[in-house]
């Protein structure tokens, strides 16, 4: 792996996602470049031949139609050589007869340790974490989880489509979207900023324009 960027440090949200090329199962990527224009889910995962990593990849695989209806593309990654992650994708597609679309990044430790993904207490394994980026290559999400506990690839699924539709409509997303136990599936006008706005809010909510609980809680549908 060859890092282009020497910005030192675990990235943050909002933060560029560090540039850096890779071994893959696809072949050599530079990343975020590979993937200009488009979203993409980088997840890394402890170790091939694992069971809980196993069903994770099913998972993803099993979702990757909808992950690409978003224009969003997956990419795997952990401190294995790339002939075992060839080797588990052959065991998966002839054992679970599911097989592996996207690539999986062959790390040599250099990009965990770049994007802070080595566990202090678990070794050299990679956590599972998720780094959700934009089509600006801007890093939206963060999700860290530990070995033990599996990821939840449809709430990763929701979270990239919230997100999407938030920068397109200038909104935010309540709990639960779009089953949210108060709005449903409406989307939040951003709170207003000055009086003026907050009475002129009320004002539109009267004229039907969208529904407010009150002037700092008003939703709308899209």
């Amino acid at each position: 792996m060859e890092a282009i960027n020497e910005k030192k440090g675990m990235p943050l949200l909002g933060d560029k996602f560090p540039e850096m090329t890779v071994q893959t199962t696809h072949g050599i990527m530079t990343l975020p470049k590979a993937f200009e224009g488009k979203w993409f889910v980088l997840f890394s995962h402890p170790a091939d031949f694992t069971p809980v990593c196993t069903t994770e990849f099913v998972a993803f695989q099993k979702r990757y139609d909808k992950f690409k209806a978003l224009n969003c593309d997956l990419v795997g990654l952990s401190v294995d050589q790339v002939f075992s992650h060839i080797k588990w994708e052959e065991w998966i597609k002839d054992n679970l007869n599911v097989e592996i679309e996207f690539p999986i990044i062959a790390d040599t430790g250099a990009v965990a340790e770049r994007l802070g993904l080595i566990h202090p207490g678990k070794g050299t394994n990679t956590v599972r974490a998720v780094f959700v980026v934009d089509a600006k290559g801007i890093i939206r999400i963060i999700l860290y989880y530990p070995q033990e506990l599996g990821r939840n690839m449809d709430e990763i699924l929701r979270a990239v489509e919230a997100m999407q539709i938030s920068d397109k409509n200038g909104v935010a997303m309540p709990a639960n979207w779009p089953n949210n136990e108060i709005i449903g599936d409406s989307v939040i006008i951003p709170p207003a900023k000055d009086v003026k706005t907050a009475r002129e809010r009320l004002e539109k909510a009267k004229k039907g324009e969208f529904k407010c609980f009150d002037w700092w809680l008003c939703y709308k549908k899209i």
